[in-house]
């Protein structure tokens, strides 16, 4: 998209908010009704995209794409009538009859960012924020799932004045140009990277960020844990859609009594799940394309893969595996894996695993596995993430009233649910006064006014 075109569609979106039109509460509401509306139609469609894109099957789909969409959008219209209303806070007796503000408002014009693994949910889930807090937006979805960019091009193209609600596809060139022009909030779903150099163009117009990324999402497991169930939940936070979530689980720490016991609990669930060839299951997706197979091809070399490690380049398809032997100074666990492909570290004390883990930049997400309460406690004071589960992987990005977002490395700001319509708005302070009384006690000659402002305050 060529520069002017962009500063068109800009000053179309200023001129569209400059009419308060999206201020008010009634059109907020409706247009999340006509989001959620778009939605429920085109749900066959979108199972469709994120199909050719990814091999995502249906229950993935819904379970981690529309799903989470409805979810959001029916948070919103049950509570942005009270979200929405100015707060009363007190006010010093010294400013009497003063009373004090705070009026949500919205930023303006949002550009939102969306990656390619999740494809709908995250581009869609910010954009109920946007909405509900009053906002236009600028949508920009990822070139690395064609499928569905063009499905949410033609939902959000069909449903939504352009001068309101506009998405601009196209590959990195086209994000650059949209940095180029001031927004009034950026929100950036990617890698860590990316989210950098987002961070320095919107810094270049003092502009606002939530950067959700991502990082090595540990998950230790302690020797007191009913190891069938942590290892079903294990392969399923790891697995689900080929590895590909910010919030999978990126390797174990097993403490080492009970390694091989763990071992053995997962690969018969990876079979369970997926068949003896998970080419051939229905619920096994894939990678996304092949850069980003041959990236994974690329850390295949270290360890001992003790299942999985087959490949099929022409359907970018990488076996569930599981590697064994690593020490955790290998490639392997050097950045985020993003795929299919889980490494076993060993540990001894749970000092040394949570040691392990601080010396790791900040992940999105933490998991632990134990009864041991204390245990437990002792690994979310010891440790930093932007989230987490104790006995379970990943479900806690599907709990609306949960903030979500990262940490460091791993990204800043928060979303989903009343969150989301809080990082889209910003909090105007207000102090309304009267004519009625006027303390002259601030004004000047001051004399002995002190000793009376200290007694106020």
């Amino acid at each position: 998209m060529q520069s002017t075109s962009i500063k068109k569609l800009l000053h179309d979106h200023r001129a569209y908010f400059a009419t308060g039109v999206t201020k008010d509460l009634s059109f907020r509401l409706e247009q999340l009704r006509v989001l959620r509306k778009a939605v429920t139609d085109n749900e066959d469609a979108i199972f469709h995209a994120v199909k050719e894109d990814l091999n995502k099957p249906a229950f993935e789909a819904y379970g981690g794409e529309t799903a989470i969409v409805i979810n959001e959008i029916d948070q919103a219209l049950r509570h942005l009538r009270c979200w929405s209303k100015p707060r009363r806070v007190r006010t010093p007796l010294a400013h009497f009859p003063a009373r004090s503000f705070i009026y949500p408002v919205p930023f303006g014009v949002a550009l939102i960012i969306g990656p390619w693994n999740f494809p709908v949910q995250l581009m869609l889930a910010p954009l109920i924020g946007a909405i509900a807090a009053g906002n236009c937006a600028v949508l920009k979805p990822s070139i690395a799932a064609p499928h569905t960019s063009h499905i949410i091009t033609k939902l959000i193209g069909e449903n939504f004045d352009p001068a309101y609600v506009s998405i601009v596809e196209g590959g990195a060139e086209t994000a650059q140009a949209l940095l180029e022009e001031r927004f009034d909030y950026v929100f950036f779903t990617g890698g860590v990277a990316t989210g950098k150099l987002v961070m320095a163009a919107a810094a270049k117009h003092l502009t606002p960020v939530t950067l959700e990324l991502g990082g090595k999402n540990a998950c230790i497991v302690d020797a007191d844990t009913p190891l069938d169930i942590a290892a079903r939940r294990i392969v399923f936070g790891k697995f689900f859609n080929a590895g590909q979530s910010c919030v999978a689980v990126d390797y174990v720490l097993a403490d080492r009594r009970i390694k091989q016991a763990l071992l053995s609990h997962i690969l018969k669930y990876i079979i369970e799940f997926y068949g003896e060839d998970a080419s051939r299951s229905p619920d096994f997706a894939r990678i996304v394309n092949e850069p980003h197979f041959d990236r994974l091809l690329g850390l295949l070399h270290a360890g001992d893969i003790i299942i999985g490690g087959n490949t099929n380049r022409a359907s970018r398809y990488i076996a569930p595996t599981v590697i064994d032997g690593i020490t955790g100074s290998e490639p392997i666990m050097e950045d985020e894996i993003f795929g299919p492909l889980l490494p076993v570290i060993v540990y001894d004390d749970l000092s040394e695993a949570i040691e392990f883990v601080n010396g790791r930049p900040s992940a999105l997400a933490l998991y632990f596995f134990s009864r041991n309460r204390e245990r437990q406690e002792r690994v979310l004071a010891g440790t930093t993430s932007g989230g987490g589960c104790i006995n379970d992987t990943v479900i806690h990005e599907t709990v609306t009233g949960l903030p979500f977002g990262g940490v460091g490395d791993s990204g800043m700001g928060k979303y989903h649910g009343k969150a989301s319509f809080d990082t889209f708005t910003h909090e105007r302070s207000i102090v309304r006064n009267s004519f009625l009384i006027d303390v002259f006690l601030r004004y000047p000659p001051y004399k002995d006014h002190l000793k009376f402002l200290r007694r106020l305050f």
